[in-house]
C-alpha cells in the first residue's frame, strides 16, 4: 500500500511539473493599470492633450454641402462621393470622397480648386464655407477623413487595419476594435509606430500602468501602427514537439495512476 501511494504522489508530482511548464502568463501581467489605486476610482485620471489631425497629401475626405434649395449644391456633393482607390489590409478598396492631391489642394465643381493642407477638418469646413457663400446662400458644410485607418498588428484578436468612425482614437479604441489582447499578448510592451516627417518613431506603452494615459501617443494618429508583442509563453505554446512530450508525459502519468489504483497489495 505504502508503495502505491508513494508512485501515485511520483505521478501526481509529474503532472503539476507538467502543468507548470505549460502554465500561460501570470495573473499579475493580465490585468490593465495595475498600479491605479482604490482612491483613484473617485478621482480624475490625467490624460494627454489631443491634438486634432491636419489635413495632409493623399488624404480622402469625404465633404457635403447642405443649402436651403438642395439641388443648387448636387453637383458639387456628387462630385464627393466619387470613390477613389485606397489601399486598406494590403489590397486596394474603393473610398467615396475627394483625393488631396499633391500640392494639399482638392477640386470642387463650380467652388474649384481650395488649398487645405495643414488644417483641421474643422479648419477646412470653415475654409469651404467661405468659398462656397460666394455661389450657394447660407451654405452648410461638414468635412471629415473618409480614410483615417489605424493597423494594429501581433498578439490582438482580430489583426487588421481599420477605417475610423472619429478623428479623435485611443490606443484602447483602436486594440478594442481588433477584439482585445491575447492571453499571450505582453501588456507591459504594446508598441505604436508612427510617420513623423517621413521617419518612423516607436514608442512603448505599457497597458499595466496608469501612465499610458498621459503619454503623447495615448491618441492616434492616422496611419499609425500598434503592435502587441506576444510573450514567452506564445514561444511555448507554438512549440510543437514541446506540447507533444507533456502530452505524452501527461497521458504516461495517466495510465501510471489507473494500473497502480488495481493492483492489489
Amino acid at each position: 500500500m505504502k508503495k502505491y501511494k508513494a508512485c501515485s504522489l511520483i505521478a501526481l508530482f509529474i503532472i503539476g511539473i507538467i502543468m507548470i511548464l505549460s502554465s500561460c502568463t501570470p495573473y499579475k501581467n493580465i490585468p490593465y493599470f495595475t498600479d491605479v489605486s482604490d482612491h483613484a476610482k473617485d478621482s480624475l485620471l490625467k490624460t494627454a492633450e489631443f491634438k486634432d489631425p491636419v489635413i495632409m497629401p493623399d488624404d480622402i475626405l469625404a465633404i457635403n454641402i447642405v443649402t436651403i434649395d438642395p439641388t443648387t449644391a448636387a453637383p458639387v456633393n456628387q462630385s464627393t462621393t466619387m470613390a477613389v482607390a485606397a489601399q486598406v489590409n494590403g489590397t486596394t478598396t474603393m473610398i467615396p470622397g475627394l483625393l488631396v492631391d499633391k500640392n494639399g489642394n482638392i477640386t470642387l465643381p463650380i467652388i474649384g480648386s481650395v488649398k487645405l493642407q495643414g488644417l483641421t477638418t474643422s479648419e477646412a469646413r470653415d475654409t469651404i464655407r467661405r468659398r462656397a457663400s460666394q455661389y450657394f446662400k447660407e451654405p452648410d458644410v461638414q468635412v471629415r477623413f473618409a480614410n483615417f485607418s489605424i493597423t494594429v498588428l501581433g498578439e490582438v484578436i482580430h489583426p487588421a487595419t481599420f477605417t475610423m468612425p472619429s478623428e479623435k482614437v485611443s490606443v484602447l479604441d483602436a486594440l478594442g476594435m481588433a477584439g482585445d489582447l491575447t492571453i499571450y499578448g505582453m501588456r507591459e510592451n504594446v508598441l505604436v509606430i508612427r510617420d513623423v516627417d517621413g521617419k518612423k518613431v516607436v514608442n512603448r506603452l505599457n497597458l499595466n500602468s496608469a501612465d499610458i494615459f498621459q503619454s503623447p501617443f495615448f491618441y492616434l494618429k492616422q496611419n499609425d501602427v500598434v503592435y502587441v508583442q506576444p510573450s514567452k509563453q506564445k514561444a511555448i505554446a507554438a512549440d510543437a514537439s514541446r506540447t507533444r512530450t507533456l502530452t505524452v508525459a501527461a497521458s504516461v502519468a495517466a495510465v501510471l495512476i489507473v494500473l497502480l489504483s488495481r493492483i492489489k497489495y
